[in-house]
């Protein structure tokens, strides 16, 4: 690529190149990198795609294009991702924000809650968000990460919530004290074995902390299940993503501890992706 191709050419190019390293959706992608490198909104593509990249913008064109060809994810290269209508910060030090994690967010969002508490809170997203929609609301995140929880402070002072969001690093319930009326998580629930057929982008490039436990893919939810009776209020709810299949193994070990009124929420897929629970 260089300046004396057009916006048009450049993109028809790159989406070209993506395609032959087995990127999918190639044309967006190169679509989306152009915009980014030229520091203009997406939609506007179209107006400068008859005009010559100038030299700066086709350089750093280039750049990107090179680190998604090698499956380096778009929102690592833009260094942020939508989430509920929002502009999350993301790198490589947590989990992409995915849009079937806001399932997890309308179900909590569906009753009032005062005081919630997000286990393994990653970039922040899940956290930032409810508080962010129910400004009455505080909450505490913990995550083993350190760089993690850098990440979901920068979002809460991103996103204005900074006040009500208390950003620890823990253990599980380590550094948890108090009661909570709502305890959210998207723990690592891929199994070891599953890892091998995750796409490049996850397998290389997200920490595989927050993506599995290095065994069954049911580790978190034991941990979950054996805390988090010290720190759930009294008709207080716990609200959980999950994999697709994992709905009746996850249920049966929250069961065990207690919890009734077990209902598994499907995504917009049709796929089973949050639990909802209450102690007895």
């Amino acid at each position: 690529m260089t300046g004396a191709l057009t916006a048009a050419q450049a993109m028809a190019a790159a989406a070209a190149r993506l395609r032959a390293a087995g990127v999918d959706n190639p044309a967006r992608d190169a679509r989306v990198l152009l915009a980014h490198a030229a520091r203009i909104e997406a939609a506007r593509v179209t107006l400068i795609a008859p005009e010559e990249l100038e030299h700066d913008v086709a350089e750093r064109y280039e750049q990107l294009i090179a680190l998604r060809a090698i499956r380096v994810p778009v929102s690592h290269l833009l260094g942020e991702r939508e989430f509920y209508g929002r502009r999350f910060k993301v790198s490589s030090d947590v989990l992409d924000p995915r849009p079937e994690t806001e399932t997890l967010v309308e179900a909590a969002l569906a009753e009032p809650f005062e005081r919630v508490l997000d286990l393994g809170v990653g970039s922040g997203c899940i956290l930032v968000t409810l508080l962010a929609e129910r400004t009455d609301a505080c909450g505490l995140g913990v995550d083993l990460s350190e760089a993690a929880c850098l990440q979901a402070s920068a979002n809460a002072v991103l996103h204005r919530v900074e006040a009500r969001a208390d950003i620890r690093q823990s253990d599980w319930f380590g550094a948890v004290d108090g009661q909570f009326d709502l305890i959210v998580s998207n723990p690592p629930y891929i199994a070891l074995e599953e890892m091998a057929g995750l796409s490049e982008e996850v397998r290389g490039h997200e920490p595989h902390l927050a993506l599995t436990d290095g065994g069954d893919g049911l580790g978190a939810y034991r941990h979950i299940a054996a805390g988090v009776a010290a720190h759930l209020a009294p008709k207080g709810r716990l609200i959980v993503e999950i994999g697709p299949t994992q709905a009746q193994a996850v249920c049966d070990v929250f069961a065990q501890v207690g919890f009734e009124d077990l209902v598994v929420v499907p995504d917009l897929d049709g796929r089973d992706r949050v639990i909802c629970a209450r102690l007895r």
